[in-house]
């Protein structure tokens, strides 16, 4: 989903190690995941990027990666706390894109 979708390149690769864990980087912004079987479990995963240009962003996710759009805010919308939001789905992993 980031390297594909979203167009982050992995700037540290240790997947392949005991504890899998890679550094992306898009535009100076740097996101460190970490693989936790036994973390994942007990969590639900989500976390929330910032853009400046929401229609941008979602008008290259929906054409190229509809599948990735999450059944229940699949679509730009202005939500009570004042932010455009969209979200995505990917396996266990939530992202909600955002705009303020």
């Amino acid at each position: 989903m980031f390297v594909n979708c979203l167009e982050f390149s992995i700037a540290h690769n240790e997947l392949r190690s005991n504890q899998p864990f890679c550094v992306l980087e898009k535009d100076g912004l740097c996101i460190n995941l970490f693989e936790n079987a036994v973390l994942a479990k007990e969590h639900s995963l989500e976390f929330r990027l910032v853009t400046k240009n929401i229609e941008e962003v979602y008008s290259r996710v929906s054409k190229l990666y509809p599948e990735l759009l999450y059944p229940n805010l699949h679509e730009i919308c202005l939500r009570p706390w004042g932010a455009k939001e969209f979200a995505l789905m990917d396996k266990q992993l939530g992202i909600i894109i955002q705009k303020w």
